[in-house]
Order: C-alpha cells, then structure tokens, then sequence
C-alpha cells in the first residue's frame, strides 16, 4: 500500500466508540454509524482518537473497536487509526495492530504525561510510531491545547520531512492559521494538512484547506457540505451563514457537556452511541430533553434534513 498522502477532499468524522450502559465497547453499534455516515458521504474515519475516547480505551479495547471499524467500511472508506499513547511502545503496537488490519493510515498524538520538549524529540519520538507501521502513510496529530505539546509545526516538518518517510501530514487542530497556511506551502504543499475545528471550517477553506477532520460531522455532515458547496461556488455570504449555523449548534452541544452532548445527538438520529467513560460528564434525562429542544429552536433538524427526529 502506498505511503503517499491520503488526498482526502472533504469531510472525515473522528467517530465515537459506541458504549454499553456500563461503560464496556458495544461494538454491534459501530456498523450501523459507519452505513451512516457512508450514506453522508463522508471521506473517510478518524477512529479511536479524541471523539473516540481512545485515552480512556485499554489499548485491548482500542484494538478491537479499530477491527470492527476497518471490518465494517471495507474498502468503501478510508480509515485512519489515532494510535497515539504516553507509552510509545503502546502506540508502536498499535500502529503495527492498525496497519496488519488493513487500516488505510495511522495517526499519533505525542506523549501529553512526560512530553517531548523540542522539535527534535517530537521528531524522534513520531518517527518510532510511524516506523512500526511502514506501509501506512503516518498523520501527526496536532493539538496543543490539550496535550500541552506546543511545538512549531514548521519545525516539526523541517525534522519530519526526511526523518519519518511515511509522513503524510498534519491533523491540525490549532486556530493558528498563520502556521497552518505555513504548512499548507511547507515544499511546495508536499504535505495533507487537514483542519480539526470544526467551528472555524469556513476559515480553513479560505487559506487552502482541502480536508477536515471533525467531531460534528458524524451528525451534521449536511451543514458542512453547504459550507463546501457555497465557497465551490464562491458564494461567501451563503457559506458564512452555514458556518454560522455550525457554530451556534456547536455552542448548544458544547454547553450540554461536550463529548457527552455530541453522543447525545447521535441518539436524537438514532444512533444510540451510549454514555462516556469517567472522568467525563454524562447527560440525565432533563440535559438531554433540554438539548433537543435547543436544537430544535435552531432549526437544526431541518438543516440536516432528518425533521423526522425533532
């Protein structure tokens, strides 16, 4: 298999692991939301990673959440592996788990607990995992504000470029768009830089973003293909207002517990995801009725096309 980018266009959904009442993986849920959003058209999953709670996963249960995935969409849709882990021996096994499984890339977090203190450690400790899965293109996962890994991408891919040959590129989740749009050029666009704030797609775009990885896409798939048609057309007033509809369903999910509030939405669709492991906050019946109503005022039901689920 080709190490090369994946060249995603579009939409790729950071998936949720579905879950029982218990908190134990309810892997019979995962099918039904791949035939979802493969029916959305999305361009591909981003699986076990933040929305997937891989963090809070065993790696035993990463690995079988990930088979199930990889099982479920085939070769219909490409499926990207957040292997990323404070052990980097954890993360090494679990990109070889990914790439023997036949996921189509891997991707990795750095160590957030003991973290890698200069572009060159970062470099060094990426280039371990990716080396463990050689025939899958490898995706750095960039998200300062919650690894407290702050590192300069350019420096990143300065190091990266020759050191790690299955880099692919970034899961760039950062609202730096001045270092994005940097790395965007880094050797004449040799790299796949795909934004990961959903909230701040429409500017991603702008500045020559061609793949997002998201969260919401998993249930608003439809508001963000607007955002996509509106600036193919170059009719940026429509694409704003669809950005703008995002953003003030985002604050609704966001306001009702996050993680738990975008699990939530996927049960109004039918998608019934279950609850989020502990630390994380759960939704009770009243948060839940609450949010829909909310959602409905916003006409967000209408939008997405399914009013049947208001």
């Amino acid at each position: 298999m080709s190490t090369k980018p994946l060249q995603l266009t579009g939409l790729v959904a950071a998936t949720f692991t579905p879950m029982q009442k218990d908190g134990s993986l309810h892997l019979d849920a995962i099918p039904p939301v791949v035939e979802h959003l493969i029916r959305w058209k999305v361009a591909g999953l981003y699986v076990v990673g933040s929305t997937g709670e891989g963090v809070s996963l065993t790696s035993a249960e990463r690995k079988m959440a990930v088979e199930t995935f990889v099982r479920a969409a085939g070769d219909r849709i490409p499926i990207i592996v957040q292997v990323g882990h404070n052990s980097v021996a954890e993360a090494c096994d679990m990109a070889a788990h990914a790439e023997q499984i036949g996921a189509a890339a891997v991707s990795a977090t750095p160590p957030s607990y003991f973290k890698p203190a200069t572009a060159e450690r970062l470099v060094r400790t990426m280039a371990e995992i990716a080396s463990a899965a050689p025939t899958r293109p490898f995706y750095y996962y960039h998200i300062p504000h919650v690894t407290g890994v702050r590192i300069g991408m350019l420096d990143f891919l300065d190091g990266a470029s020759s050191a790690i040959p299955t880099l692919a590129g970034i899961k760039f989740t950062s609202p730096a768009f001045d270092e994005m749009l940097a790395c965007l050029q880094f050797r004449s666009g040799a790299f796949e830089i795909l934004s990961g704030f959903d909230e701040m797609l429409l500017s991603a775009l702008a500045i020559g973003v061609k793949g997002a990885v998201g969260s919401t896409y998993n249930f608003a798939a439809p508001v963000y293909g607007r955002i996509l048609d509106a600036v193919a057309r170059c009719a940026l007033d429509e694409a704003r207002l669809w950005q703008s509809r995002a953003v003030a369903m985002i604050r609704c999910v966001v306001k009702h517990d996050g993680l738990a509030g975008q699990k939530a939405v996927m049960k109004m669709l039918g998608y019934d995801c279950g609850p989020t492991r502990l630390p994380l906050a759960q939704l009770d019946d009243k948060q839940f009725d609450a949010m829909r109503k909310e959602l409905q005022s916003l006409g967000f039901f209408q939008w997405i096309g399914m009013e049947n689920k208001a």
